[in-house]
This record gives structure tokens, sequence and C-alpha cells, in this order.
């Protein structure tokens, strides 16, 4: 007898998970598509020689790359959608680092988790109480603070870091205790079944063992709660009366005011979780160095922006444009020729855009495509090895092309960025 319950039409109803397995949805489409990709990766792979495109050392480094801007990203996600630009994140995460390195080294890795978190929600309470307490400008507020953090980190090292316990004005003593960290069993440890497959060097099997190999050894405790934050926030935004009320005040605050949401709790609430999150993206840095040292954010806050714009205010989204910056940054740091290979695999992407186009008949658009296809692969074909600067700027030219191909797309909250008072709306 089935379980599942009749619809209005007289069809069973079905699920997320129905979806994906037998056809049909969003989940779907997203699955095959990520199947395609990884196919033209193991493609691309095979055809240039370079075994780091798929290689689970490179995905290991892309997964440490991508949390700490992933995390950032998710904090603006919880800000937005509550109607407060966070410009502030980069701040927030630079009170973060430091939280982490000087809770850490008196107490280990569980203090700095608490650390980072405390002082990355100062940071997100300073914005909530200027920007919906008194109006200030969300942008000014923002950028007051990552001004302001730079100042109060290096105040309170030279304050508290003396240079006899192996600190100093520029950075803490190291962490008292390691974070914990594991590794799958047989499979990514001890016979190390994935990383056999992946030495074999076969078409798709060694990359997809590559590709599991690298997101099961050795990872940390903090990057499994990272990802698993992920599909929580998704939850919590679109799943329950809650996340309802917190978007209704990023969409429509004067509606919801109205019918008695407290909209200005819910964004004081919503900026704090933001800074915390990125206080916890700051975490992971002191955690990856076991340190804290000044400037270790390198702007990971700013680009955890960008990732949430690329996502089109979604945690799904958000996260794979992290991702794709954490691997654009992994392979530039762990084969530069192997950055010439991208470029195979851009003009593939680029000659199904202009394929598309055309169907579509979109002349212009078609042509546009087609010729950086060919400018790519010409590139491909006859390029050994980049520059530094051109392969050091990869990852930042990957954002900045993402960016630009998705803008046609963005939908931002309503209210987002607009300063709320009751009465005037």
């Amino acid at each position: 007898m089935s379980t599942q319950a009749p619809t209005r039409s007289g069809q069973p109803s079905r699920g997320p998970l129905t979806d994906l397995l037998t056809g049909g949805g969003r989940a779907r489409r997203v699955m095959w598509l990520l199947a395609g990709l990884w196919l033209l990766f193991s493609l691309v792979r095979v055809v240039s020689g370079e075994q780091e495109l798929t290689s689970s050392s490179t995905l290991s480094a892309a997964l440490l790359l991508a949390v700490p801007i992933g995390l950032a990203a998710l904090g603006g996600l919880w800000a937005e959608r509550a109607g407060v630009v966070n410009i502030g994140l980069e701040g927030m995460m630079i009170l973060g680092t430091w939280g982490a390195g000087w809770a850490g080294y008196q107490w280990g890795w569980a203090g700095a988790v608490v650390g980072g978190l405390a002082f990355g929600a100062a940071g997100g309470l300073l914005h909530a109480v200027a920007t919906v307490t008194f109006g200030v400008d969300h942008v000014v507020s923002g950028v007051a603070i990552n001004i302001l953090a730079e100042g109060v980190v290096r105040f309170l090292s030279e304050l508290l870091f003396t240079e006899g316990s192996g600190g100093g004005p520029t950075q803490s003593p190291s962490l008292s205790s390691e974070p914990p960290s594991f590794s799958l069993p047989v499979l990514s440890s001890g016979p190390d079944l994935l990383g056999d497959l992946e030495r074999q060097g076969w078409f798709l099997v060694s990359d997809l063992a590559g590709l599991l190999r690298g997101l099961t050894s050795g990872v940390g405790l903090l990057t499994l709660a990272a990802v698993l934050l992920v599909p929580v926030s998704y939850l919590l935004l679109w799943r329950t009366a809650f996340g309802l009320r917190l978007r209704a005040c990023g969409e429509n605050p004067a509606a919801a005011d109205s019918l008695g949401v407290p909209v200005y709790r819910l964004k004081y609430l919503a900026v704090i979780v933001s800074g915390a999150l990125a206080g916890l993206g700051g975490v992971f840095l002191v955690f990856v160095a076991g340190i804290y040292r000044e400037g270790q954010t390198g702007g990971r806050g700013f680009i955890g922006l960008a990732a949430l714009i690329f996502g089109n205010w979604r945690p799904g989204g958000l996260a794979a444009g992290a991702g794709l910056f954490g691997f654009a940054d992994a392979l530039q740091l762990r084969s530069q020729t192997a950055v010439v290979a991208l470029l195979l695999l851009v003009a593939v992407l680029l000659a199904g855009v202009a394929a598309y186009q055309a169907r579509r008949r979109k002349v212009v658009q078609a042509v546009l495509a087609g010729a950086f296809a060919v400018v790519a692969l010409v590139g491909f074909l006859t390029v050994e090895r980049l520059p530094e600067g051109i392969v050091f700027f990869t990852p930042h030219l990957t954002t900045l092309l993402v960016l630009s191909l998705a803008s046609q797309r963005l939908r931002p909250p309503k209210a987002d960025g607009l300063v709320y008072r009751r009465g005037e709306h």
C-alpha cells in the first residue's frame, strides 16, 4: 500500500528526494549540471595531462581556502536577508581572528572557537546598533567597522601579547592545543582505497576518487561544522516560521511590522549572527596557521561578499561561489602550469554558451562567446606557462568573470540597505 499522499490532481505528492531520484525538480537539474562539469574536468585533465586539476591534494586545499570565504558569505546572507547590508564582514572576521588567537593560546582550540565567535558577534552588535538603532547608512557603518577593527586588534595585541610568551604586536602565541581532525577509515586512511584509485589515472573513476579523498582526508571538525551550516541556514531561513519572519524584514519591513513581527529585534539577531559567522571564519584561519597574525584575513570578507552576490543571496549559490574561488586559488598554489589547462575548460564552456545562444537566435551573444572560446583555445595551445602575476590574480579574475556572467539574474532582498523607521513607510 502506497504511503504517498495524493495531491488535488490525484497524483501522489513528490518531495525533493523523489524528484532527485525519479526525475524532475530543481535538485535533479543541479545534480546533472554538477555531473556534467565533473565529466568535463576529467576530460580536460586527460587531454592536458595536468593531474593536479582533480587531485585530492588540490581539492583538499580548495576546501580549506573556501571555508572562511563561505562562512563570511553565510554571515552576509543572514544580515542581508534581514535587510541590513554588511560591508563590515572583513572587520568582523579580523576581530574573530584576534579573539581566536587570544583565547586559543590560553584555553586551547575550544577557547579559540568561543573567542572568535564572541569577538565577531561584538562587531555585528556594533553594526546593528549603528544601522538599526541610529539609522547610519549601512555602507558607511560597514566601512567604519573595517577600519576600526584593524586599529582595535593592533592595540589589543600591543597590550596583551608579550614577546616573552611568543607573541608580539603583530601576532599571538601559538594555540595551546591542536583542533581535532579525522579521515574516513579504509577509504581515506589505513588501506587508503581512494588514494589507490586516484593514482591509477583512470578517466572519471580516478577523478571521482580524488574528489572524495580530498573531501574526506584530514578534515577538521570546524570544516565539517562549516559545511553543515549551509543546509542548516537554508532550513532555518526557508523552512521555518522564524525564517519567514526574518526574510520578511528584508523584503517589506513595514508590512511585517504591521503583522506583529518584531522587526528591530530580528534585525539585531540577524546582524549579530552575521558577525559571529564571519568571526568563525577568522577562527578557521587561526586553526590553519596555528597562530593569529596581523593581516591574516587577506580580504576574504570582501570575497565572501562577492560569493554571496554570485550565489544570488541563497545558501547553495554562495557555497558554489566560495568553492569556485577556493578551487581557483588552490590550483594556482599547487601548479602554475595547471592554470593553463583551465583555458581549455573555459574554451569548451564558452563554446557551449555560443551554441546555446545561437539556438535562441541571439547572434551577438553567440558570436562574442564563440570568439572568446577561440581565444581561450588558442591560448591553451600556444601558452606553456602564464606570467606569475596573472597566475596569482587567477582567483580574483575568476570571481570577476563569474559575477559579470551572473549579474543578469541577481535579485537582492527588496529592502536590503534601507533604513527602516516605524511609521515612516
